[in-house]
């Protein structure tokens, strides 16, 4: 016994200095400066993940996500009384899914009202998010500050 509690501690101290090792680096990406500003991704990088979020399966994986939230306040109570931050998830996810080249921003109030902001890029896009946004359960009314972009790229 005595020969086994020095090496338990010594085992201790060794897994302990291991684990407070402070390596700073969480992937090879990670820059070796902590001070160092993060690089901006290539216009590759950039265009690849714009045309991923606009993809069918994109909407189709946001509709899913907004229809399970639903289930779930529904197995919830149901309860149409929802938090700001919800609403404002569930509706800027709606929008994004059906309005893909909008930028739109989303905030709610404590009684339901929801206010969209931004542009679109056509007529019918800004027709649409009322609609869409009245299919969130919880939101009372929509005020839509949204204009059409006139910017052709």
């Amino acid at each position: 016994m005595k020969k086994l509690t020095p090496f338990v501690i010594s085992c201790l101290l060794v897994f302990g200095v291991a684990a407070c090792d402070n390596a700073s680096k969480t992937s090879e990406s990670a820059p070796s400066n902590p001070n160092e500003a993060p690089q901006a991704p290539s216009a590759n990088t950039t265009e690849a993940s714009q045309k991923d979020a606009q993809s069918e399966v994109r909407r189709r994986q946001l509709n899913e996500d907004i229809r399970a939230r639903e289930q779930r306040n529904n197995a919830t109570g149901g309860d149409a009384k929802r938090a700001k931050a919800d609403l404002e998830s569930e509706v800027r996810s709606k929008l994004e899914a059906n309005i893909p080249k909008g930028q739109l921003t989303v905030n709610a109030a404590d009684d339901g009202v929801v206010t969209v902001a931004g542009t679109v890029t056509n007529q019918q896009e800004l027709a649409k998010i009322e609609k869409l946004a009245k299919e969130i359960k919880g939101v009372n009314s929509v005020v839509v500050k949204a204009t059409v972009s006139t910017v052709t790229n």
